[in-house]
């Protein structure tokens, strides 16, 4: 990598101190060594603090002591088992696997790509592209290239479809409609903290759904005045000689399939409708209510049903499905691309069950938010720099759940000790890390997205790539955070029943 500028400067300082890193399970298993002798010293120190709400008074515990040895051979196992995101996760994802394994979701964005409209193609971009993320990283390496493709078809740069693509599906990532593996993975994190702070408290996978459903419609409309009134204008008119080759790019049986699949899903959702309205139905509360219902808490489970039918109706329409014993040998195929995440999740989930029975989340969060107190910052500002903080993190830490695991712990005890809701830090965070998504070299899909930059620009390189996903950074992280400052001024639920404070 060549060049000298300011940006450039700082981008070699991002990858120098980023590929310093260890793997993210070395890491939580360093962090947990120093916790474990950071609890050593606080608890010879002998300083408590008072719950802030119960009053009772709390001592940090050690880990090198009788109980503390005792507990973790006695709870290791129960810590990873019992961890909420490990089986929510692998529960949703056996499901949407499924229809991944058999090439639904591939061909749903497709087809909704290269079928809308030149005139609303941006926009059909960054709206399909944000929802891509329910297929997780597979978004990364379909939505842009067809972005491209679908720009190109209709005589416009390719380069600014594939930035569309590239800015959908990684700084909107965290945004969606539809309640996704991210909404699962962070919520059972949070609820993991928070619990070891309040044990009464807990976080929904929706308890995000209406400021992230209300966020998909904003960027998809700020992604695309960012690429027709800017990216799109600086890159000029397209001179290439690579030609649209979009035909036959989805096959008559798939196009069956894929209706198919839509007339399951349908059915499906109805007959939730419907039983969500029945009289005294088991999907609401005793009372007739909607909130903390058995709907939303068991939103995981409906979600893995949805998905289950609609990737077994594509696949037996393709004969993908041929035998009833396909339909567990490709829900096994996909349970096996989560082995690295099964690995990682039980270092985290040690760490976290450490860093509350040592009681040193309540000791943090206590002695943070007396500083936040005491330098007047439990408003809304101080959200907002917890917001900066999690995206400059971001360039250097690349997972979400990693990132996540070493933040919550420290933040969100502090914020509930002001009083506000754990799922609206865990808001906050997501912002923040979705925002810089694009703009890191760490990023593990860069190789593959310069190889996409090559085919319509030999000579593209990293600064390319910056330069095109830096208008939609900066612009995404203001507008976002805008509009979180808007919900908690104007106290707009953030999801069913949720606002800022508690």
């Amino acid at each position: 990598m060549g060049g000298n500028s300011r940006f450039d400067r700082f981008l070699h300082l991002v990858e120098r101190v980023g590929n310093r890193l260890p793997d993210p399970f070395i890491l939580f298993f360093y962090l947990t060594i120093l916790l474990v002798i950071a609890t050593f010293f606080l608890s010879i120190y002998g300083d408590a603090v008072k719950h802030p709400t119960t009053g009772d008074p709390v001592a940090v515990k050690t880990l090198v002591s009788t109980e503390g040895i005792r507990y973790i051979l006695s709870d290791m196992i129960t810590n990873f088992t019992s961890f909420a995101p490990l089986g929510l996760v692998i529960v949703v994802m056996l499901g949407i696997g499924l229809s991944e394994k058999v090439g639904l979701l591939e061909v749903a964005m497709k087809q909704a790509i290269l079928a809308t409209p030149g005139r609303i193609i941006t926009f059909a971009v960054f709206f399909i592209g944000i929802l891509a993320n329910v297929a997780s990283d597979a978004a990364f390496v379909v939505v842009p290239p067809l972005a491209a493709l679908a720009f190109l078809a209709v005589g416009r740069h390719p380069l600014a479809g594939l930035a569309s693509g590239l800015a959908a599906t990684g700084i909107g990532f965290s945004a969606n409609i539809i309640i996704a593996g991210t909404d699962v993975l962070l919520s059972g994190i949070a609820t993991e903290v928070a619990k070891g702070f309040n044990p009464d408290a807990h976080v929904s996978p929706v308890d995000n759904w209406f400021f992230m459903s209300v966020s998909t419609f904003v960027l998809a409309t700020l992604g695309t005045i960012i690429t027709e009134k800017y990216v799109e204008p600086r890159l000029g008119k397209y001179t290439g000689d690579h030609k649209d080759d979009m035909a036959h790019v989805i096959t008559a049986l798939e196009k069956k399939g894929l209706r198919n699949a839509c007339i399951a899903m349908a059915i499906y959702v109805i007959a939730l409708l419907i039983a969500l309205f029945i009289p005294n139905s088991p999907l609401l509360n005793d009372d007739g209510t909607f909130l903390r219902s058995p709907f939303l808490t068991g939103i995981v489970p409906l979600l893995f049903g949805l998905f289950l039918v609609a990737g077994i109706t594509y696949g037996v329409t393709i004969q993908k499905i041929q035998s009833t014993k396909d339909v567990p040998k490709l829900m096994a195929e996909a349970v096996k691309d989560l082995s690295g995440y099964i690995v990682l999740v039980f270092m985290i989930a040690q760490f976290v069950a450490f860093f509350n029975w040592t009681n040193l989340s309540t000791w943090l969060a206590v002695h943070f938010s007396n500083i936040l107190e005491f330098l007047n910052l439990t408003n809304i500002f101080a959200i907002i720099l917890f917001v900066l903080l999690v995206a400059c993190l971001s360039l250097f830490i690349i997972s979400g759940s990693a990132l996540w695991a070493l933040v919550a712990p420290i933040f969100i005890p502090t914020f509930m000790a002001l009083g506000y809701n754990p799922a609206f830090i865990q808001l906050a965070y997501r912002i923040g890390e979705s925002s810089t998504n694009m703009v890191t070299p760490l990023n593990p899909y860069f190789a593959i997205i310069l190889s996409f930059l090559h085919v319509y620009d030999k000579k593209a390189g990293i600064g390319t790539l910056m330069s095109l996903m830096i208008p939609y950074t900066v612009a995404f992280l203001i507008v976002w955070t805008l509009l979180l400052v808007i919900f908690a001024l104007f106290n707009i639920p953030i999801g069913p029943g949720i606002y800022m404070k508690m």
